[in-house]
């Protein structure tokens, strides 16, 4: 244990996984972040701001329990922290990837753990489930995934254009739990080939800068099916691809909020107007906001915890 370690600062980003066919394979890092101070103190204190700062404030919240499940309990040395919080808790954008990575980090810092940037992400994939999530948050950008049974695989894939993103988020939240539960246990050989033709031409696209490309790569039948009785947005928001700039829509990982890729060359306001008008129509309420694709994973004040580019170390 680094009884004299210095404080410690960690940016973590939100994350968007799935991306239509893509189902538990891809994921890209976005501009949002999770922001995390810690200094060694004779107490365990937690102090959060921001959105959703109750559930981050509390004394079980993921990062703490991954902080000192990590360092076996009793070995885990007393820590202050502080969060800034940007990123929507249970709205599909990753917030329990980047806080398990988080505490990760913390263990590694603040308990002297010797942990590659592979070992990492097989840790916070193993406790969470969602290596797609752990590898776009931890590498950043677009990120594809493989995991076996004793490792994750990721790599992250440079992309040449600045995709113009916008999210469409609900009030509710909706837990993964509940969004997996609705999915079927098996597919026919047609919807397994139509969505690996989809995840291919779509990571192929964004990986080229290819927008003409995107609108013929959303189809999904994995999942998008099945969860949109749980998440009322993604119809309205989806039926607008074509008009306005909107090349397509897909749901935020398990949802409920929506990811819509953009044209650029529309002006960004004529996007989102048109986007909250169908969603008023559709009697529903939620915010459009713009955001873009996160370059970097996480990383301390110092630098990036994890590599620029390529495949994860294992």
């Amino acid at each position: 244990m680094t009884s004299r370690a210095p404080a410690f600062e960690i940016d973590l980003p939100a994350t968007s996984a799935n991306l239509g066919p893509a189902f538990d394979a891809a994921a890209l890092a976005l501009d949002l972040y999770l922001r995390v101070r810690a200094q060694l103190a004779p107490d365990f204190s937690l102090r959060a701001k921001g959105v959703d700062a109750e559930i981050c404030a509390n004394p079980d919240s993921i990062i703490l329990k991954t902080y000192r499940e990590v360092l076996e309990g009793g070995t885990a040395p007393p820590i202050a922290l502080e969060i800034e919080n940007e990123i929507p808790i249970g709205k599909g954008f990753g917030s329990s990837a980047a806080a398990r990575l988080a505490g990760i980090a913390l263990a590694v810092h603040f308990g002297g753990l010797s942990l590659e940037d592979g070992q990492s992400l097989n840790e916070a994939a193993r406790r969470g489930g969602h290596p797609d999530n752990a590898a776009a948050c931890w590498l950043g950008g677009l990120v594809v995934t493989k995991q076996t049974e004793r490792e994750v695989v990721a790599l992250r894939i440079d992309i040449p254009a600045r995709w113009s993103l916008l999210l469409v988020v609900p009030d509710q939240p909706l837990s993964t739990e509940k969004g997996r539960r609705v999915l079927p246990e098996r597919y026919t050989r047609g919807d397994v080939v139509a969505n690996v033709q989809g995840a291919l031409l779509l990571i192929s696209a964004l990986g080229q800068g290819r927008p003409d490309l995107l609108p013929r790569a959303f189809d999904d039948r994995f999942h998008q099916p099945y969860r949109a009785t749980l998440c009322p947005l993604l119809e309205p928001v989806r039926a607008l691809a074509g008009k306005a700039g909107i090349l397509g829509a897909v749901l935020s990982g398990a949802g409920p909020a929506v990811l819509v890729f953009a044209d650029q060359t529309v002006p960004v306001e004529e996007t989102k107007m048109c986007i909250a008008d169908a969603v008023a129509r559709a009697g529903l309420k939620a915010d459009v906001f713009t955001t873009a694709v996160a370059s970097c994973g996480a990383r301390d004040s110092r630098r990036s915890l994890a590599p620029a580019q390529g495949e994860a170390r294992r």
